[in-house]
């Protein structure tokens, strides 16, 4: 990134510099488990070049008048032993020419961690990927030597603010959701969150979303919405309980950023009656391939771009902008019961396979987010639990595990 470059902030990342706090960060968190020791020496190099690889995310954020911008830093990134909080306080008046994302190990993990206003999953993980390819090469330079992952794509693609590049002024309204059941009980004090990684084989859950005719996410996705009707109280199940899920634009634009670059539909059911499992999984299925057409993605991008684009927010001071923007994300929190965020299956090439032995994700949010990501022959699902009570999460891990979920970790911070 050129010295004298700057840039906006894109318009998701505009809503998490507003809502970001001491509980939900806005950080996301993918990590890398190796089969041996991580060696720091060797991974504070491998950071080095994967930080020149994507000069993207060697950025500081500033305010402007009316708006936050983005501009390069020469902060360098420090490899550190993990002794934080997953998904830590990156951005704030503590953070100040400082960079918004770290590297750091535990044992035999790489942890990557960055604000949500730099990037997304699907840019944080291709990040992370980079820094672990450049850690074993160092380590294994004859057998790893012709080996690359990425995308390939240059400086200005990987900085491309993609909602910009695609929105389409001509796409018509996305509709409007409505308030949906809040999962009740005694939020952890002190802005603590709950953090719980579950280990799946994913060929059982896989084999019984196919026989109900549906995608693991609907599956998964149906399988929450029962858990939590199981909690619900009697005079709450006239609320709808619905599940938001955040799509990768990339699928349907041709994008290679690394911003932020994705939208969330959501997927709503009113206990009203008796129904099964698959019949829920089916409903779920069809209202998520509805809100997943190419038509129905560009009307919610539109929408965004259009709120932006209006010329009374434009010219409204950033002090005077920032509470708007809170409110209106609390009201479409209100939509919302929890969040199911699937990255997909992490591909890689083979030669790594005998080094890495898992992924995980995990996303600060200030209610049930559940993130998922596949690599070899497991699932991994990432909770994030604001609650005391886990009646929720223990009811949801059975019923798509048979028995066969390891809990490898939980931590409570």
């Amino acid at each position: 990134m050129d010295s004298e470059n700057w840039y906006n902030v894109d318009n998701v990342g505009k809503v998490f510099l507003a809502t970001h706090n001491k509980r939900d960060t806005r950080t996301i968190r993918v990590s890398a488990t190796l089969n041996e020791p991580i060696e720091p020496q060797l991974l504070q190099q491998a950071v080095n070049k994967a930080a020149a690889a994507r000069s993207v995310f060697q950025v500081r954020i500033r305010h402007g008048v009316f708006w936050h911008y983005i501009e390069p830093t020469n902060a360098q990134p420090e490899v550190s032993e993990e002794h934080d909080r997953p998904c830590p306080t990156l951005y704030g008046k503590n953070y100040r020419g400082t960079l918004h994302y770290s590297v750091t190990y535990y044992r035999d993990r790489i942890n990557l961690e960055i604000f949500h206003v730099l990037s997304d999953g699907t840019g944080a993980m291709d990040f992370l990927n980079i820094i672990v390819l450049e850690y074993l090469k160092l380590k294994y330079p004859e057998q790893l030597a012709e080996v690359f992952v990425g995308s390939g794509a240059s400086m200005g693609e990987l900085e491309q603010d993609s909602f910009r590049q695609f929105s389409d002024k001509s796409a018509g309204e996305a509709p409007s959701g409505e308030r949906a059941y809040h999962i009740r009980g005694v939020s952890l004090p002190y802005d603590q969150l709950q953090f719980i990684k579950v280990s799946i084989p994913s060929a059982p859950l896989i084999a019984a979303a196919k026989a109900t005719g549906v995608s693991l996410t609907s599956y998964i996705g149906a399988k929450l919405m029962t858990a939590i009707y199981h909690d619900m109280p009697v005079s709450k199940r006239g609320l709808p309980v619905t599940v938001s899920i955040p799509v990768n634009l990339r699928n349907y634009y041709s994008s290679d950023t690394s911003r932020n670059f994705f939208n969330s539909v959501s997927v709503s059911h009113v206990f009203s009656g008796e129904i099964t499992t698959e019949e829920l999984a089916k409903e779920f299925d069809a209202q998520l391939k509805e809100n997943l057409k190419p038509e129905n993605i560009h009307k919610r991008m539109a929408h965004f771009q259009r709120l932006e684009r209006l010329v009374l927010l434009r010219m409204v001071p950033l002090f005077i902008k920032q509470p708007v923007i809170r409110f209106c994300a609390r009201q479409e929190a209100k939509k919302v019961s929890a969040v199911v965020s699937n990255l997909g299956i992490v591909r890689l090439p083979q030669q790594l396979s005998e080094y890495i032995r898992d992924y995980e994700v995990l996303c600060s949010h200030s209610n049930l987010y559940i993130s998922l990501c596949t690599y070899g022959d497991h699932i991994t699902l990432g909770i994030t639990n604001d609650k005391v009570s886990t009646a929720v999460l223990r009811d949801f891990v059975r019923s798509i595990s048979d028995g066969d979920a390891v809990l490898q970790s939980t931590e409570v911070i």
